[in-house]
């Protein structure tokens, strides 16, 4: 009798302790709400990884394109919702900065980094990861089904037979679409660029609202030509689809992905342990799985199908410039080409 009432006590108390852990979990773990332009594929990982070193700290992720999360953080200004950017365009994060909405921390190991991945100020507002590369992605079934030739240049897609064969990304929506039309801009000079924008738009067939889909869609053949990013056609290429890369012989844009801390945040301390990983070898061994170039000198190793020569195409960018030129960038590009964009959903 009383040997089975202290087998019931002890169940009894284990169990209480258990579920104790788990309440205790639940009360003293902290959420922070990052947001985020990464792949949505790549999150649950990002998360994962992070929990391995920092299991007490919840991440609740708020994603879109570039251009959405952007105006999304813009328009929150004086009411931030945000903690954490983790993964958005710097050429963003630099115009958060100038309006005086991220957070000057210098984290854990950041001289490491490669220093174009820094900001310059000290401490710096934010951090790069990898960088993301333009390129053009061709169906090379659906382009020798419909005759088209295989460009080599940006300036081929302007011409005739191209016509309604091509896709890109709304710069408004897009930070894919937002670096090829400001790096064509400096190819091409402010009047040369908005030229080849006016030649391409004939050929547009319709505009996206992310920086991935045109590349899916001429992987998937809805479209024999897509203007995306290098990361995404190899992707896709990994997994069967009949894709050419293409590097245009004028050069490619790109742009980074990185981090940075909202002013103002209640959970500083949290946000300051999860920017300390972004940043950390390890960290950038992750990104290096899907871009061949990232922050941490010596980290990165070929991605599979990424095009050669495409890292000694990247034009010297001049994101400052883009960064400051980009609200008046996006109007004019807005009352030249909307009337082509995919509706928003």
């Amino acid at each position: 009798m009383i040997h089975t009432m202290l087998k019931k006590f002890a169940i009894g108390a284990c169990a209480v302790a258990v579920s104790m852990f788990a309440y205790g979990n639940s009360v003293f773990a902290t959420d922070l709400t990052v947001y985020t332009a990464v792949e949505a594929e790549d999150l649950k990982k990002y998360a994962a990884k992070f929990n391995e070193s920092y299991p007490d700290i919840n991440i609740k992720w708020v994603r879109d394109s570039t251009g959405v999360v952007t105006a999304k953080l813009l328009a929150e200004k004086n009411n931030p919702q945000a903690d954490v950017v983790w993964g958005l365009a710097a050429t963003s994060l630099m115009l958060l900065k100038a309006e005086g909405m991220t957070e000057g921390y210098a984290p854990a190991g950041v001289d490491k980094l490669d220093k174009k991945f820094v900001d310059s100020a000290n401490p710096p507002h934010w951090t790069g990861m990898d960088a993301w590369i333009a390129s053009v992605c061709v169906n090379t079934v659906e382009a020798e089904a419909k005759g088209l030739p295989m460009p080599t240049s940006w300036k081929d897609l302007t011409k005739p037979v191209y016509a309604g064969h091509v896709v890109m990304p709304n710069p408004n929506s897009s930070g894919t679409g937002f670096l090829d039309v400001s790096s064509w801009l400096q190819m091409f000079g402010e009047g040369g660029g908005w030229d080849f924008m006016d030649g391409l738009h004939k050929n547009i067939a319709w505009y996206t609202h992310s920086g991935s889909k045109p590349c899916k869609q001429a992987a998937s053949g809805e479209t024999p030509i897509g203007i995306s990013f290098a990361f995404r056609g190899a992707k896709s290429k990994a997994k069967g689809a009949p894709l050419e890369i293409i590097i245009p012989s004028e050069g490619v844009g790109w742009d980074m992905e990185a981090t940075a801390i909202m002013k103002g945040t209640k959970k500083l301390a949290a946000a300051k342990k999860l920017v300390d990983f972004t940043i950390t070898k390890e960290a950038n061994m992750m990104y290096n799985k899907g871009y061949a170039v990232v922050a941490y000198p010596g980290v990165a190793k070929p991605v599979k199908h990424f095009p050669a020569g495409i890292l000694d195409a990247m034009i010297d960018n001049k994101f400052e410039w883009a960064a400051v030129n980009r609200d008046r960038i996006l109007k004019e590009w807005q009352t030249r080409y909307d009337s082509k964009s995919e509706p928003k959903k």
